[in-house]
């Protein structure tokens, strides 16, 4: 029998396919295995929770989330963290990203993600729907009163790691950036990521992170590699994630995540 007392994974691009669909009646097996021993399911992403909670429909309180890369943490029905950025640092932030015509942005918040109208298109506001199921229109990111997570920026693929690198050098005290492939750069607070996450959850549970096992496929997902005492690359994953791995695991395509917790779970 494992001794993993708490699975976090990763979605896109490690716990679900390429059109956001996953074994349903796999993952049911699995998680009524891990709910008879005692273990916890998190899902860890960088993704706003309430699309998240629409891709686990009927679930959404068997299981936990640590969503907007560790921003937002639930456990089960009951959130325990979410983090707001200082309003100073959410100004300095806008200012810098308005003198960056070529960056699309959404900025998440804790009740809704929000999109400024005038300044991005009509078709990166469908597209981002995908990821934010609760996203609006605003005159003015500015004039926003909910409270801030992240800040979601969409840059020339061939720009990542050159804007990477400008923020980290123009915003490195306020917030943190972090890449999650495809020209995303997420804007997060500091020492709110995915481990952190797990970690609050941890304690909450009285486990060890000897007994986590982790699954991830991009830059977003390194800090819960490095912390989970089991950790799992995608197959489909960033060479610098499968760097931190312990286990390279088959790819999202191939419901890797499902297949590894068969084998830890013994079914």
């Amino acid at each position: 029998m494992t001794d993993i007392r708490m699975v976090a994974v990763d979605v896109d691009g490690t716990f679900v396919r390429h059109d956001h669909t996953f074994d349903e009646g796999r993952f049911r097996t699995i998680l009524a295995c891990m709910q008879e021993r005692g273990a916890q399911f998190v899902i860890a992403s960088g993704n706003q929770y309430w699309q998240l909670r629409d891709y686990f429909p009927g679930y959404d309180e068997q299981i936990s989330f640590v969503a907007e890369n560790g921003a937002y943490v639930k456990d089960h029905a009951e959130v325990v963290y979410a983090g707001a950025m200082e309003r100073d640092v959410v100004l300095k932030t806008l200012e810098w990203i308005e003198g960056h015509p070529d960056i699309e942005n959404v900025m998440s918040c804790l009740n809704c993600a929000y999109v400024e109208r005038g300044r991005m298109r009509e078709d990166f506001f469908e597209f981002m729907r995908t990821y934010y199921h609760r996203m609006e229109w605003v005159d003015s990111l500015r004039d926003v009163s909910d409270p801030v997570l992240k800040f979601a920026l969409a840059v020339p693929l061939d720009l990542t790691m050159a804007y990477y690198d400008e923020i980290r050098s123009t915003l490195t005290a306020e917030l943190v950036p972090t890449t999650s492939g495809h020209g995303a750069i997420d804007l997060i607070i500091p020492g709110a990521h995915k481990a952190s996450g797990l970690k609050r959850l941890a304690e909450r549970w009285g486990f060890d992170q000897s007994e986590c096992a982790a699954f991830g496929d991009g830059g977003n997902d390194i800090e819960m590699l490095r912390w989970a005492g089991r950790s799992f690359a995608m197959a489909n994953a960033a060479e610098e994630v499968k760097d931190v791995a312990n286990t390279i695991c088959p790819s999202n395509e191939e419901q890797g995540v499902l297949s590894t917790l068969e084998e830890l779970f013994g079914l």
